[in-house]
């Protein structure tokens, strides 16, 4: 393999194994704050214990998070060297801004609220959480707006053969950057119940800390809901604006061939690529995919055979992804709708909550597809319409990459399995007795 390739699988490696930790960053500092919030109001103890025992895994996320995010920011300059020159002016900024004023801004705060327990009224320290959450989506906010220039570059010139900025306030309140950060974030936030109500299913089905769990559950429970309605809304949002500004990604997770009205859905498809067809379909809605992307049955919608065959992005992957993102999405509305009526009975729901804990690792399964489909739809581009992929990586030597490739799976497999480890055990174990 060349250097390109293995450029591309160094950074796809890194870049999922740290989204294994971030979305439930971003949902347990939510989730931690409310607990904290009503230990503070009411002063029940229990609240406190909450606050602590998933404080705990909380922080243990986090510090595996910060060391694989550190590592994938440096690839820029290490394995895409010309794509950092080329938008360096503002993608670098984008990064720094993320950095400086958000991550740490983060990081002090988490040192303020584990050394200020004794130190600072209930209420102080409830806020200080708060900030902590605020912060970590603060972060998030740069980060997803740094991606969606790559999606749909705006507010720039080019200018010496580089791509300048030129309006910043094009780049940071672009539609598409508003409709990825709710996408995103609604997912951790969903990732972040559905990690809570699995460990909490796991305890009440051993019938142990039940009112702890059935209280940490409903908490999640209601958090997983309202924010599963928002991404099924976002998700028909994003869609719309996808069909106008990446018609290709669209054209390939739907396996859409031929320019055509009243265009169908498939429910299933094998794409093949060579023959530009579809092999099996199954369950064709006709006029589905024209409702979707342009809000009428009668619209016409690109098929991928107007595009050039260079700038097509890899059908099956595409496909394949969307529509297992779309079937979990719509799973976790299903449980939370359901776990809503069974709230005041989940001891009596013991299949409900066997399913609840089972569940745990499909939300992450659902993240990673859906930056699957994000960054594999978006090819051959880098930046979308501006630079390929094939002209952003850095003039060295596959040897070089291949030994760092290797490393990074090693190093970490490694602090993957110690982090998990930690927070497995903690989970199991239980809170501390009152």
């Amino acid at each position: 393999m060349d250097a390109l390739i293995l450029s591309r699988l160094q950074f796809a490696a890194a870049t999922f194994f740290h989204f294994l930790f971030v979305p439930l960053t971003l949902g347990l500092s939510i989730l931690v704050a409310v607990m904290e919030t009503k230990y503070a109001r009411t002063g029940d103890n229990l609240y406190l214990r909450m606050t602590k025992f998933w404080g705990k895994i909380f922080l243990i996320n986090f510090a595996i998070g910060i060391v694989t995010g550190i590592t994938l920011e440096f690839q820029f300059g290490t394995n895409w060297s010309r794509y950092s020159a080329f938008v360096g002016d503002i993608f670098g900024s984008l990064l720094a801004i993320e950095a400086t004023a958000a991550f740490f801004l983060e990081s002090t705060l988490i040192g303020v609220w584990i050394f200020g327990w004794n130190k600072l009224s209930r209420k102080a320290h409830a806020a200080v959480m708060w900030l902590i959450a605020g912060a970590s989506t603060l972060s998030a906010v740069w980060i997803l707006i740094a991606n969606s220039w790559m999606q749909h570059p705006v507010g720039y010139v080019l200018r010496n053969g580089r791509a300048e900025l030129s309006d910043f306030a094009a780049v940071v309140f672009q539609p598409w950057a508003i409709l990825e950060f709710v996408h995103t974030v609604s997912a951790a936030y969903i990732l972040s119940a559905f990690f809570v109500m699995g460990i909490s299913a796991y305890h009440l089905l051993k019938r142990q800390h039940i009112e702890f769990f059935t209280r940490s559950f409903r908490i999640a429970l209601v958090f997983g809901l309202v924010f599963t309605l928002v991404e099924v809304v976002e998700g028909h949002l994003h869609g719309a604006d996808l069909a106008e500004k990446q018609p290709t990604k669209l054209a390939a997770m739907e396996a859409h061939w031929e320019t055509s009205t009243y265009a169908p859905k498939y429910l299933f498809a094998i794409p093949d690529e060579e023959q530009e067809r579809n092999l099996i379909q199954i369950m064709p809605i006709p006029g589905m995919l024209s409702l979707l992307a342009r809000h009428s049955l009668s619209a016409e919608v690109k098929g991928l055979k107007d595009f050039p065959r260079d700038e097509r992005p890899p059908v099956f992957i595409s496909f394949a992804a969307f529509n297992t993102m779309v079937a979990l999405g719509f799973y976790f509305l299903l449980m939370t709708v359901v776990g809503w009526f069974k709230r005041n009975k989940l001891l009596e729901s013991r299949g409900y909550l066997r399913l609840m804990l089972y569940s745990i690792p499909l939300p992450y399964l659902a993240n990673e597809l859906g930056w699957t489909l994000a960054e594999v739809g978006r090819q051959p581009w880098i930046v979308y319409g501006l630079m390929k992929t094939s002209d952003a990586h850095s003039p060295i030597a596959a040897s070089q990459v291949g030994i760092s490739l290797v490393a990074f799976i090693l190093v970490y497999g490694l602090i993957g399995i110690i982090g998990y480890y930690l927070m497995a055990r903690h989970a199991a174990k239980g809170p501390e007795a009152a």
